[in-house]
């Protein structure tokens, strides 16, 4: 059984004779290949990572989903919604929509980006107050 072109045409209709794959017109291809969705991304940690874990890897933000041992291939999520422990105290309240960023040394959420030293999470989606402990962000890489 072969492929059915796309527009392959139901009822006479006719055929653009372009398979799926081949792009228009069969033009060679650009010099990106697919990979994967891109949900996750491999990551091989130099020291045991744990479940939940929050790793920077310059611009980038990705959360450990399972417990990663050193020198090991794992992953890491880079979208989806997550609760990070978030900032406490005066001002420190999160709107829903906001830009939310990860301070690695205090290891928590925050709306400060502090002159960029603090890393883009994505936005989030719930609105918090100052004594929140919690934030829940929609990761945005």
């Amino acid at each position: 059984m072969g492929e059915t072109p796309i527009g392959g045409g139901i009822g006479g209709e006719e055929q653009s004779g372009i398979l799926p794959g081949e792009g228009e017109g069969g033009m060679a291809s650009g010099p990106a290949k697919f990979v994967q969705e891109g949900a996750s991304i491999d990551y091989t940690p130099g020291a045991d990572v744990l479940v939940g874990a929050v790793v920077v890897q310059a611009e980038l933000i990705g959360i450990a989903t399972a417990p990663i041992k050193s020198g090991q291939l794992g992953s890491l999520a880079v979208s989806g919604v997550f609760d990070f422990p978030k900032a406490t105290g005066a001002s420190s309240a999160i709107p829903a929509g906001t830009n939310t960023y990860w301070d690695a040394a205090a290891q928590n959420a925050t709306k400060n980006a502090a002159a960029g030293a603090n890393k883009l999470i994505g936005k989030a989606v719930k609105a918090t107050v100052d004594a929140d402990t919690v934030v829940r962000v929609r990761m945005l890489q």
